[in-house]
């Protein structure tokens, strides 16, 4: 076989088995047939809530591993189709077969990224909240610089977006942003984003010219459905009203329509002034809380530790996930996976995927060298 094609089957092998062990293929055919057999039982229809989950796990599962099994067959008959060419000295099913080789591999590794997506609430929308670090004016312009940011990239990928809060600076960008990401496997791709990112430059506000070091952190959490029970006590809640400002329009600004919650055990704080009406603000809130506790509780139970920490870093030194250089140099380095790009500006307008997926990637061994540990 041409070393040429002989190479695009050993990534397209390298990806199936790759495939394969994030599903954890003899599990995963266990389960199915389990899931089978509970489908043929008519008393599964007694809780039809429950039943239908139980499909919908069958029907994900099933098609994760028929299309793992496609790319095998496929890559089998594109395997007989050049050693039928190459036996006859056929180079037009030569190429026809590398040809055919090429396109599984794209597919491989559209699937082997997609494989990453597989926590509890990955596939849900999610909230991504921007909020300014400490330092003024240039703090809040690289809030709005990082909310570009997610909005380019989430309208490359046809996610829609609706804005929940914004607080504008005083003299430019934004404290605070909130909005909601819609679109399939929002939350799953953009949950690793989590943290501080620091930006170094020299500052537009700066008379002399000087290079600051800014931070901004970025929180980001699933919108859950009504099914998923978070329990909030009054006695843990604090709410208070204030009057919106920044882009819901003047309307927005007469009355004290803005809402913010607290919730005392935890500290977390959510709030939304995207609504001329208190009470539609106030609904949004407790939304938007419920899913914070609930992806709260989705990090205790993945790392608890980190989690408890995650809560109480504050915005600066030693708390960042990725760093953004433009001066004296251009270079995006992201300090968890040490992926480096060099076109900062690509990066700015939304060009995320590479650090993306190097993230899931190392999000998802972590997670399997802790269950490694604990089975040992």
């Amino acid at each position: 076989m041409r070393a040429e094609t002989q190479a695009v089957v050993d990534e397209i092998r390298q990806s199936l088995t790759l495939l394969r062990r994030h599903l954890d293929w003899d599990n995963a055919l266990k389960r199915l047939e389990e899931l089978n057999a509970l489908a043929e039982d008519p008393q599964i229809w007694d809780d039809p809530h429950e039943a239908q989950k139980l499909m919908r796990e069958r029907s994900n599962l099933e098609d994760k591993i028929e299309r793992v099994r496609g790319l095998e067959q496929r890559i089998d008959d594109a395997l007989t189709l050049y050693e039928l060419g190459a036996t006859e000295e056929d180079e037009d099913s030569i190429k026809e077969a590398h040809e055919q080789l090429v396109q599984i591999k794209a597919e491989t590794d559209k699937q082997e990224t997609e494989s990453l997506l597989s926590g509890e609430a990955d596939a849900n929308d999610c909230y991504l909240e921007v909020n300014a670090g400490a330092g003024g004016t240039e703090a809040q312009d690289w809030a709005q610089m990082l909310v570009r940011m997610y909005t380019r990239w989430a309208e490359a990928k046809g996610y829609k977006i609706e804005w929940v809060e914004e607080s504008e600076g005083e003299e430019a960008g934004l404290k605070s942003a909130t909005m909601v990401i819609r679109g399939p496997n929002a939350f799953g791709w953009l949950k690793t984003e989590a943290g501080v990112h620091r930006l170094v430059r020299i500052s537009p506000f700066d008379s002399q010219a000087r290079r600051h070091t800014s931070f901004a952190s970025v929180w980001v959490y699933p919108v859950i459905d009504d099914t998923i029970e978070i329990e909030i006590l009054d006695k843990d809640l604090r709410v208070d009203t204030y009057r919106a400002s920044g882009a819901g329009g003047q309307h927005v600004n007469k009355t004290d329509s803005a809402v913010r919650m607290t919730h005392l055990p935890t500290g977390i704080v959510v709030q939304c002034q995207n609504d001329r009406s208190q009470h539609k603000n106030r609904a949004t809130a407790m939304s938007m809380l419920r899913a914070r506790l609930y992806e709260h509780e989705l990090r205790k139970r993945e790392e608890a530790a980190e989690a408890e920490a995650a809560t109480k870093t504050d915005i600066g030194w030693g708390h960042q996930i990725r760093s953004y250089v433009l001066q004296p140099y251009q270079m995006i380095k992201d300090l968890r996976t040490g992926v480096e790009k060099g076109n900062a500006q690509g990066v700015l307008d939304g060009d995320l995927d590479d650090f993306l997926e190097a993230s899931l990637a190392y999000h998802l061994d972590r997670g399997s060298q802790r269950s490694e540990q604990e089975t040992a």
